[in-house]
């Protein structure tokens, strides 16, 4: 007996119906909301879906007057948004400082939504959060300030320094550095060898360039380590600075170095967009990391989960420097390390930066009790405790070295928020915690700016239940890490 086909026939035409109505809905949404954006914020691509960049070259003089033109207004909107989103006030911690006395900043400067507290945000659900739209803003991830364009982008104090030292000028004309510097690392910030530690800070309190490195680690260097910080320290085109005219500095530029954004191997807050998704708008911001503690650490990259330094190394140079537009790179001028040489080289420097002295740990990581405080003991209880840090911040070094989904998207609902799509974070990196309180803002995309923040931000997402004075003496602990 032969069976009618006719029923298998409709059964998969519903399903291909429902999923066209699936894919539709969520294209719809999508684009809606990037259609929402405006117009200089929807991407460099507008609406059409495209893996490379643009490669049309406009006349340069007009795009530098158009861009210089829009940028007071895209600043102003980056401006509105932390505006909106924190409190920027400098309200440092009484008497605590970075290694070389710039003041930390304290207290919870993401903005709690009107009408609840810390503490009723933390007894709801994930679902309640989302339908009421009640995760504060100052969690949800942080766009570039110009998110369609991307690219580097400098503080002024590092770009007034490289220009004084090197005549290099890493200015952009169509955007500036938005946070303000009270919530970013001290700059120059002092630099640890983990070869020479009697030396301490082996920077003597300035910015290591080409014009200075030589004088600073002759004899402290090998001849191989030496060619290593070289190459860290010299310029290679990139997607925003190089010759060609769809550069976005105004005069052609020998490009960026390493060591721009790791400055003196740790970091000067400096970011970007990540080189490994697309669309644009769904791109993440990237805060720099520090290079600091490099030789204890087996993942690279916040995101990207590259497995050695030397991975990293030359995936910055081939890939993040043009945006992971492999075809764009050539055009730019591309700098293809030889592996063998100028890459260990360069990987070997990296694996001898160090971590600030830390005097109240002892070999373990764990506070010496007749040197900590009673806060600081009480922190590193709710560390180990309630606060289950440690499960992820192991120490000594106080990394896991694995990736972890926090799954934020639970929290809240699909968005546009100045050009970028907040939809998922995906697995993020363990960040070492050693040294912490020198290398703010926090997160991936420096979404938080205080150490307070970064406390509130777990409570909230793992669903801790920390109690104001527990918070309190959390942050304690992890300023004396």
């Amino acid at each position: 007996m032969r069976r009618n086909p006719s029923w298998l026939i409709w059964g998969a035409g519903a399903v291909l119906s429902l999923g066209v109505v699936l894919v539709s809905l969520v294209y719809g949404q999508v684009a809606a909301e990037r259609q929402a954006a405006p117009e200089s914020e929807k991407g460099a691509q507008g609406l059409q879906r495209s893996s490379y960049m643009p490669t049309i070259e406009p006349d340069f003089q007009q795009t530098v007057k158009r861009l210089k033109a829009e940028k007071p207004r895209a600043m102003e909107r980056a401006r509105k948004l932390l505006e909106e989103r924190y409190d920027l006030a400098d309200r440092p911690i009484p008497g605590v400082t970075m290694f070389r006395g710039k003041p930390v900043q304290g207290g919870v400067r993401a903005k709690l939504p009107e009408g609840v507290t810390w503490d009723q945000l933390a007894a709801m659900k994930p679902e309640e959060i989302k339908e009421k739209g009640l995760f504060p803003r100052g969690f949800l991830p942080l766009p570039h300030a110009k998110h369609a364009e991307g690219g580097m982008v400098f503080p002024a104090f590092h770009i007034e320094e490289i220009k004084k030292q090197t005549g290099r000028d890493l200015t952009r004309f169509d955007v500036d550095f938005d946070l303000p510097d009270h919530f970013l690392p001290e700059f120059p910030p002092p630099m640890f060898l983990t070869t020479r530690p009697d030396l301490g800070d082996v920077s003597k309190g300035q910015l290591v360039t080409t014009q200075n490195f030589y004088e600073l680690f002759n004899g402290i260097l090998t001849p191989k380590q030496l060619e290593g910080l070289r190459l860290l320290l010299t310029a290679f085109p990139q997607q925003q600075f190089n010759q060609t005219a769809d550069r976005r500095s105004e005069e052609p530029s020998l490009g960026v170095a390493c060591f721009d954004c790791h400055v003196n191997g740790h970091t000067n807050a400096a970011f970007h967009l990540v080189g490994d998704i697309r669309p644009q708008e769904f791109r993440h911001r990237i805060d720099t990391p520090s290079l600091r503690g490099v030789n204890i650490q087996r993942l690279f990259g916040s995101q990207r989960a590259l497995k050695t330094v030397e991975d990293f190394t030359e995936f910055e140079q081939r890939g993040a420097y043009f945006d992971g537009d492999t075809v764009i790179a050539v055009k730019k001028g591309i700098n293809v390390l030889e592996r063998g040489s100028q890459v260990h080289d360069m990987a070997e420097v990296q694996e001898l930066l160090d971590f600030p002295p830390a005097p109240k740990l002892d070999p373990f990581g764990r506070l010496i009790p007749e040197l900590a405080t009673e806060q600081e003991l009480r922190g590193q209880e709710v560390f180990f405790g309630k606060g289950r840090c440690a499960e992820c911040h192991v120490p000594p070094y106080y990394t896991d070295n694995l990736m972890h989904n926090l799954k934020t998207e639970r929290f809240y609902k699909v968005q546009n928020i100045n050009g970028r799509i907040a939809s998922a974070d995906g697995p993020i990196k363990t960040f070492v915690l050693r040294g912490i309180k020198e290398s703010p803002p926090y997160l991936h995309d420096g979404r938080l700016l205080t150490l307070a923040d970064t406390v509130e931000f777990f409570n909230l997402v793992l669903g801790l239940k920390l109690n104001e004075q527990e918070k309190q003496d959390l942050v304690a602990f992890m300023l004396a890490l």
